[in-house]
């Protein structure tokens, strides 16, 4: 492995979920646009669904809470944070219920916000 590839590299692939809680969310052009709140798992799979976001605002006051497919994030170890190319766009139009800040979303409602985030933004 080069040097160069060894500094970029994350010094383990796993992570504890509360070293995930406030990391920065990156849009495509590298912008800091938000942090993680909190990941929902999936109890039996464990497997990691969705993460409720907040996005905008300053210092976390007058930010709004989005909720966003695990699919969308993607870690970028240059940033240390993971990037999107979720636009602010993108997020106005998402459903409403993916606003939420507290609610687990029901599984009619995760295929909903994964079928939004999966097509292109017109």
């Amino acid at each position: 492995m080069a040097e160069t590839d060894a500094l970029s590299a994350p010094s383990h692939p796993l992570i504890a979920s509360d070293r995930i809680e406030g990391t920065a969310v990156f849009d495509a052009s590298g912008k800091r646009i938000g942090a993680i709140k909190r990941l929902v798992i999936e109890k039996i799979s464990g497997q990691v669904v969705y993460a409720v976001t907040a996005f905008g605002g300053f210092m976390g006051a007058g930010s709004e809470t989005y909720t966003i497919p695990w699919e969308q994030l993607r870690y970028d170890t240059k940033l240390h944070g993971y990037h999107t190319t979720i636009t602010a766009g993108h997020l106005r139009q998402a459903p409403e219920f993916s606003r939420r800040d507290e609610a687990l979303l029901s599984g009619h409602e995760r295929q909903q916000l994964n079928d939004f985030y999966a097509e292109p933004m017109p």
